[in-house]
């Protein structure tokens, strides 16, 4: 179907913003720009946010708990933030981690885990499978139910989920679901949606390069792209991995591989519920009060993470 009409006037408001020169652009300036930005809803009403600080191998990472309004105690989801492992962070998917929250009656730990290019690939790979671990060890210091958790995450944070899932489903860590909202799942390839959907849908393959180049070091083997830690996609044997839910944007560049994926962990025998949203953009989720979609697609999410923990 046609690009949504509100997804448009959400391009047309940028369209006057100068262009960016990603050969001169550092990630602070990126930043930088993405903190002028915002202007969406803050999302559903919770009990209460608290902050946290939770170890981790390459040093503490700032994480934000989202407890929702109800009767507990309340399943654990942890949440990566996208931003292309190259910036946002606690407070630009706050109202993200609220709704699914709320709607899902699950705790939601954000994290703020390591970006590039300070901190290069595998940092944020080795911070989301420390934070997820984390998670479930001290899930009582969190006053969250005991049992299995749930990843979830956006764009980048996707990535990181689906990795976290990979990494822990042979180990002493259960992990009942991942949540994928249009998610990075190959930094090696680029897909055929690459080229017909990389101009002109906020995201483009000119900036998904940036972030890339942000993420790998440039002297580092390439063999890098192509490790199960930073494209989830490669990963060969599929099996066990935590049920999912994907949802994929029509007019996203990350489209097919994100819908590769899901096919990949249906064809592993994973339980794999996917959803491309008609007319939609890459992180339109979080475009509350902008886009009437994103509040639907996030009660889409939520619902299906709520079955997946109270299975």
């Amino acid at each position: 179907m046609p690009l949504d009409p509100q997804a448009q006037a959400m391009l047309a408001a940028y369209s006057g913003m100068p262009a960016i020169d990603f050969a001169q652009l550092t990630a602070p300036v990126y930043r930088a720009m993405i903190a002028a930005g915002g202007g969406f809803a803050a999302g559903d009403q919770i009990a209460g946010e608290e902050d946290w600080i939770i170890p981790a191998s390459g040093g503490p990472l700032a994480a934000r708990l989202y407890r929702p309004t109800g009767d507990g105690p309340f399943p654990l989801t942890v949440f990566f933030h996208g931003g292309g492992f190259v910036a946002c962070g606690l407070d630009t998917h706050a109202n993200l981690c609220r709704c699914l929250a709320q709607r899902a009656q699950t705790l939601v730990l954000s994290v703020d885990y390591r970006l590039a290019p300070e901190a290069r690939f595998p940092a944020a790979a080795h911070d989301a499978c420390d934070a997820a671990r984390w998670a479930y060890e001290n899930a009582r210091d969190l006053r969250a139910r005991p049992g299995p958790i749930a990843v979830a995450g956006d764009s980048a944070g996707g990535n990181l989920a689906a990795v976290a899932a990979q990494q822990l489903r042979h180990g002493d860590v259960p992990v009942a679901h991942q949540l994928l909202l249009y998610p990075v799942v190959d930094c090696a390839t680029e897909h055929l949606s690459y080229t017909s959907l990389g101009d002109g849908y906020l995201l483009t393959t000119e900036m998904m390069r940036w972030f890339k180049d942000q993420y790998f070091d440039a002297q580092a083997n390439r063999a890098d792209r192509t490790d199960p830690l930073a494209s989830p996609l490669a990963t060969v044997d599929l099996t066990g991995v935590a049920s999912a839910t994907i949802i994929s944007a029509e007019y996203d560049p990350l489209r097919d591989e994100a819908e590769h994926y899901a096919a990949r962990l249906a064809q592993a025998g994973v339980l794999t519920t996917h959803q491309r949203w008609p007319g939609q953009m890459h992180g339109f989720a979080s475009a509350l009060g902008v886009i009437d979609a994103a509040d639907r697609a996030i009660t889409v999410a939520a619902r299906a993470l709520h079955a997946a923990l109270n299975a």
